[in-house]
């Protein structure tokens, strides 16, 4: 833990929330094994059931959706239960698993879909983004697993298509990159699968899933009838749509709670007649390491202002957990130079999406400066508006005007998204942007999640991210120095296409590409040095520490400015310039 970062996230705290939020984050965390797999409260009718009877109601060949956005809603008492289950008697096997959202643990974290890592539990798996359940890319990397992917907002379009009844949708999402069978191997992950859920039709591409038979998810409540309440839910994603494809599909809805409410008609999400069981379990957690039954009410919907004394909580949180480690006074350059850019570029109004990692930074700055009231913030995990939550909490937010289903807010993208502030893995000398694979293994797998639909609709995109990997860079009387090179982000070509820059540019997009040592520009004839940070020698540093091809002008290129690079005196305000 940084001592001198907790400190400094330490003013300003409320002492009292600050001790019982600590508190409760170390005992659940003491504790965070824990569970009754026959938990069953007295007096309920026979609609509720232990989480062990559940995991009976589920048969071999199932094909499952089961809720969680990482440690959001993450149903790790149906992930017990199945593996109990499994261990037991060697049933529930064969099981499709499809999960639009990040469900893994990177094996540090129990209760995650790692859980059900054992050969023969899950052998296809369907995931938007797959990097944190590395015991799964283990089991496809070793054979015993048929891995599959699409992008979050297909899977969520597709998952509200077989809820009305269709079987596939069209859409021109993922044309023209890895997704894309001209281009890559489709859906599938795993070579030689027997399967590949896209197919080019119509100049687009059709994607479909198997019929969905049970939906399993989280929700804070039930009442004695069995209705369901998402009431204090920091996000409810595809659970609607789920449970109305499964029904549909002849199949069941499974459900845990956090505990028993009185009914309340106008709060019911999901009637009792459209759910088949209902485990109750009081450790479910709102979010991470937060019980549902402690819920934090800024986490959940109908705010006009952004919790400011949550937000000096949120940050104190991911300091003390270590979380959102500090990344250097080179990489608070970085952020600031893409809130400069953000503000050049999308004007008050605006819908935008901030991604994880320095997106993450951008984001706290247009909150410091104020100008977070004039846009909205958005994620894909379906939070609209208030301030995108980060680190442990990345996909909710804090206040929220509304929480939408994951279908919701990607149709809300596809109508009028206007900015989205994304990360990179590699980029290449045409522009194109790889974030779905990080090497030749499956295990190596990440996802597109919801990156190739987001940059499929964004008016302006923005990509934010380190020159290079594992290089040490140096700042010194305002100007910054590459000491150590690393290993090259911009490459001739990208390992694999996730955002195809061609077809971007003909969609009319803004592209620019923010480094730490400089801006870089999508132009038709590829990428042009916009700007350039202090100290930065084109040849040396730029030039000779990449294999991409660029376009260097011959007048000379404006320099990052100096309360950019220092800090001093650096302030945000909406200046809309076209730095095409």
């Amino acid at each position: 833990m940084d001592v001198r970062r907790t400190i400094n996230a330490l003013k300003d705290v409320n002492i009292a929330k600050m001790f019982t939020t600590i508190a409760r984050l170390l005992h659940f965390r003491l504790t965070w094994t824990r569970r009754d797999l026959d938990y069953l409260p007295a007096g309920l009718g026979p609609k509720f059931v232990s989480a062990r009877r559940a995991a009976a109601m589920i048969p071999d060949g199932a094909t499952l959706t089961i809720g969680g956005f990482a440690a959001t809603g993450r149903a790790s008492i149906f992930y017990w239960a199945l593996r109990d289950a499994f261990d037991r008697s060697g049933h529930p096997r064969n099981l499709t698993v499809i999960g639009a959202c990040p469900q893994g643990g990177r094996g540090k974290t129990p209760g995650m879909i790692e859980e059900l890592d054992a050969p023969g539990i899950i052998t296809r798996y369907i995931v938007g983004h797959g990097e944190t359940a590395k015991a799964l890319l283990q089991l496809a990397d070793d054979g015993q697993l048929e891995l599959h992917t699409m992008s979050q907002g297909a899977l969520a379009f597709l998952i509200e298509a077989q809820a009305r009844g269709l079987a596939s949708i069209q859409t021109s999402v993922g044309l023209d990159t890895f997704l894309d069978p001209a281009v890559g191997c489709g859906s599938a992950v795993s070579p030689g699968a027997p399967n590949n859920f896209i197919t080019a039709k119509n100049g687009k591409l059709e994607y479909r899933i198997p019929p969905i038979d049970r939906a399993l998810f989280l929700a804070p409540y039930a009442d004695k009838d069995g209705n369901i309440y998402f009431k204090d839910a920091a996000l409810i994603l595809d659970y609607k749509d789920a449970a109305a494809a499964a029904r549909l599909n002849g199949g069941k809805v499974i459900v845990s709670v956090s505990k028993i409410i009185p009914r309340d008609n106008s709060q019911i999400a999901i009637p009792a007649d459209n759910v088949n069981a209902i485990v109750v379990n009081p450790r479910n957690e709102q979010v991470g390491g937060i019980l549902q039954t402690q819920f934090m009410p800024h986490f959940t919907a109908g705010s006009s202002e952004v919790d400011h004394e949550a937000v000096k909580l949120m940050r104190l949180i991911n300091t003390f957990l270590d979380i959102t480690p500090y990344r250097g006074k080179v990489v608070d350059i970085l952020a600031r130079l893409c809130a400069d850019t953000f503000v050049k570029t999308t004007g008050p109004g605006a819908i935008v999406n901030i991604g994880i990692g320095i997106g993450e930074e951008v984001a706290r700055m247009l909150y410091e400066s104020g100008l977070y009231r004039d846009i909205t913030f958005t994620s894909e995990g379906g939070a609209y508006g208030g301030l995108p939550a980060s680190g442990v909490y990345f996909g909710a937010a804090i206040s929220p005007q509304r929480i939408l289903s994951t279908a919701e807010i990607f149709h809300i993208y596809e109508e009028r998204l206007d900015t989205c502030v994304l990360g990179f893995l590699q980029v290449d000398s045409a522009g194109n942007v790889n974030v779905s694979h990080r090497g030749p293994k499956i295990i190596d797998f990440v996802g597109p999640g919801g990156f190739t639909d987001i940059v499929e609709y964004a008016r302006t995109i923005i990509f934010v991210g380190n020159w290079m990997d594992e290089a040490r860079y140096g700042l010194k009387n305002g100007l910054v120095r590459v000491k150590k090179p690393g290993v090259p982000k911009f490459v001739d070509k990208v390992d694999q296409i996730t955002f195809n820059a061609r077809k971007a540019l003909k969609a009319g997009r803004k592209v620019l590409y923010v480094t730490t040592v400089g801006v870089f520009k999508l132009t038709e004839e590829g990428l042009e040095l916009v700007q350039i940070m202090p100290g930065i020698n084109i040849e040396k540093d730029i030039l000779q520490n990449s294999t991409a091809r660029f376009i260097i002008p011959g007048s000379p290129i404006p320099e990052v400015a100096p309360e950019i690079v220092s800090g001093k005196r650096f302030e945000l305000k909406f200046d809309k310039k076209d730095l095409a």
